[in-house]
Parts: C-alpha cells; structure tokens; sequence
C-alpha cells in the first residue's frame, strides 16, 4: 500500500469516526471467510457496516476526533463495526458475539463517549430509532383513538338501547 493509498484510508476512517452513531470494536481471530461473510450480512441487513484496517491508520484517522480514546482498543487483529443508527451496530455485534466465541467485542464510541464492553452490551438492548418512533407515534396517535372511541361510544350505547327497546317492543 503505497502512501497515497494510506491517506485515502485513513481518510475513509476519519469520515467513520465522525459520522457514525456507534462504532464497535472487536477481535476476529480465527473467523473463517464464511464466518466473516455472515457478520457482514447480518450488518448490512440492518444497515450497519464492517471494516478491517490497520490499527495504526486506524489511530491516525482518530487523532482529534471526540471518539479518540477507541484507539486503546486497536491492538491484535480488530474490525470496525459502524452505523448512523446508534444502536443497529451494536445490537448486531453483541448477537454475533454470542453465536461466535471468536468474535470478542472489546468496546466501542457512541458519538464522543468511550463505551467499554458493557458499555455496548447496554447500547445493545436499546430500542432502535425506527422502534422508538413507533412507539413516538403510538402515544401520539392514542389520545386520538381514545377521543374517536369517546365520541363514537354515546351513539352506539343509544344504537343499543334503541335495539333493546325494538326487540320488547316486538316481543310484546
């Protein structure tokens, strides 16, 4: 890789660092390419990413950016899972973490906040954004159901009673 090359990535990296919701770090020692293939299907699915670069580009492309101290975690052999969704990235790591033991996650940055493993873990049972807007919607379109509810209850109680008089009426 010749220099120019390296700026490029370390580029690419920094525009990650900066733009991500959540990054995730962890270790991929000894995960077949068929291993790798699915954890980057099961990132894009859910409209993460994964990327495998140099630790010391890596650190490069961190320098002066709010997520920093993620360069601790470069060491050994690392790959970057990243999302604008702040949770999508995580949630996927976590699950892949537990159906491989060789995938490790060491930590990760939400925004300027360094997140140890627990960390993750935690960002990781978050509801996603699409979640939470359904549940923003959900209590924003509830009072309006109960309102119709209210406002249609009195005439079908007057349905009702008039439809219990008919029938003694008619019984009579």
């Amino acid at each position: 890789m010749d220099r120019a090359q390296k700026e490029k990535v370390v580029e690419e990296l920094g525009q990650i660092f900066e733009s991500s919701g959540v990054v995730v770090v962890a270790h991929y020692a000894g995960l077949t390419v068929a291993e790798m293939q699915d954890l980057r299907a099961r990132m894009r699915s859910e409209g993460a990413s994964v990327r495998v670069a140099k630790n010391r580009l890596a650190k490069i492309a961190l320098e002066g950016k709010p997520s920093e101290k993620l360069g601790e975690l470069l060491t050994g052999m690392t790959v970057l899972a990243f999302s604008e969704d702040p949770v999508a990235a995580a949630k996927v790591a976590e699950a892949y973490a537990k159906d491989n033991k060789k995938y490790v996650v060491l930590g990760g940055a939400m925004g300027g906040e360094f997140l140890t493993p627990d960390g993750v873990k935690a960002v990781a049972s978050m509801p996603s954004r699409e979640e939470l807007i359904a549940q923003v919607v959900s209590c924003i379109g509830a009072p309006a159901a109960n309102i119709a509810g209210a406002i249609g209850a009195p005439a079908s109680n007057i349905a009702g009673i008039l439809s219990t008089i008919e029938e003694r009426a008619e019984a009579a």
